[in-house]
């Protein structure tokens, strides 16, 4: 007898009508026709099921602080850094705590169960350091939080950063960051890039560093980042956050840039939402879309994973927290229209970001964690399109959330009387 069965589902890679066995909390069983009782049965009714989302780039300091201590009226990326750095010295362990909380819950209701989020230790009391450390303790039982230490205000710039980034590691942050477009000087930048990697590869830790978030092609830090992880052995063990210079740079460079990433073994994180709404602020016309060359990374089989980076904060007025905005403003602004891109974009919000993160036992795969989300689409290409209801967010077996399925009646002399957004689909296309 197993604890959970989930009948009928369709999964990611397009397989149809396959049940899902669950027992203490893993995966047994996935195949048609399982006929062994069960605890809790739930249909699927054809519907997609999918390996939780995943958010390999989020700040769960700020997250939810818009308006505090005002407004970000130039909406730029600066402004949001002076901003956090007027609230940060002023906020409170306890407010910090209770607004990730909140924003865990929302993720949570989205089948977010994973969170890479920055966390600013420019301020020497590292308060948000040991906010994040509370909030990362109580939510283990249903979100894995990893905490990366990210000098806001530059590792060689901000006053006490360098003593204040080895406080955070020795009290128990996961991961080593950086920004280095922020230094003062492309030499300093350079310099923080390798002092970080060094301290990485002493602790033994990852690497997930801010590079090159700017519209300057000339800001090429990346390409240090990945010279770096080789020379201190970080193969697989780093990831570049935004790399937003890079749709400014021209192709010759690129071409030598984008094989020295693929070489270093790194993975890149851009964040759709944010890049979209911060790069380009001193454009007219032609204005820039402010993204990554996703696209051409994927082709060259380096790993990219989306991130949400904020939600309602000094940096971006909107957000959700549902990863499935991110993918969908991907597909807008790469061009990524085909089925196929679709689907490439949809692991990059669930299996290409739980690899950058190395989460255990991840995946629809006998023997994984039973954690696993219900859409309310039938693949992934609709999922990214609709952006539907999740239906069923379960947890290690276990229903964590639910939302009831989005229908709409109406009241029309001889049209259907219920309206169910997913069924409009042409059935051979997408």
């Amino acid at each position: 007898m197993f604890d959970l069965v989930l009948r009928n589902a369709t999964l990611p890679d397009g397989r149809q009508g396959q049940d899902i066995a669950v027992t203490k909390g893993r995966i047994a069983a996935i195949q048609p026709g399982i006929t062994a009782e069960a605890g809790q049965v739930i249909d699927a009714a054809g519907q997609l099921v999918s390996p939780p989302f995943v958010d390999p780039h989020f700040h769960m300091d700020a997250t939810l602080s818009l308006g505090l201590p005002r407004m970000n009226l130039s909406g730029t990326l600066l402004e949001g850094i002076a901003l956090w750095g007027e609230l940060r010295p002023i906020v409170t362990r306890e407010e910090l705590v209770e607004r990730a909380m909140r924003y865990c819950d929302l993720a949570v209701t989205k089948g977010v169960m994973a969170v890479r989020s920055h966390v600013d230790v420019s301020d020497p009391r590292l308060v948000t350091v040991e906010a994040l450390l509370e909030v990362r303790e109580r939510v283990a039982p249903y979100l894995e939080l990893q905490l990366v230490a990210f000098p806001q205000d530059g590792y060689f710039r901000g006053p006490d950063a360098e003593e204040a980034l080895s406080r955070a590691l020795d009290m128990g942050v996961d991961i080593v960051g950086g920004i280095p477009h922020f230094e003062r000087t492309m030499e300093d930048g350079a310099a923080s890039v390798e002092a970080l990697c060094r301290i990485a590869a002493d602790r033994g830790l990852p690497v997930d560093m801010h590079c090159d978030e700017t519209d300057d092609p000339l800001s090429r830090h990346v390409e240090t980042l990945a010279a770096q992880t080789v020379r201190f052995g970080l193969q697989g063990r780093v990831a570049g956050s935004h790399l937003t210079s890079m749709h400014s740079m021209d192709n010759y460079y690129v071409s030598k840039l984008l094989p020295l990433i693929a070489e270093s073994g790194m993975a890149v994180i851009p964040n759709p939402l944010i890049n979209m709404m911060l790069q380009g602020r001193h454009d007219t016309y032609p204005k820039r879309r402010g993204l990554t060359r996703i696209p051409q990374m994927m082709e060259m089989g380096i790993p990219v994973g989306l991130g949400q980076d904020c939600v309602m904060d000094p940096w971006y007025s909107m957000g959700t927290g549902d990863l499935l905005d991110v993918a969908h403003m991907a597909v807008h602004a790469t061009q990524m229209g085909s089925v196929a891109d679709k689907r490439a974009l949809f692991d990059a919000v669930t299996v290409n970001s739980a690899r950058i993160m190395g989460l255990e036992g991840y995946g629809l795969e006998v023997g994984c964690h039973a954690d696993m989300v219900l859409l309310q689409a039938r693949d992934p290409a609709e999922a990214i399109r609709l952006r539907p209801n999740r239906l069923k967010v379960i947890r290690r077996g276990r229903v964590v959330a639910e939302t009831a399925p989005e229908q709409s009646r109406l009241s029309l002399e001889g049209r259907p009387p219920l309206i169910v957004p997913a069924a409009y689909a042409p059935r051979q296309a997408d």
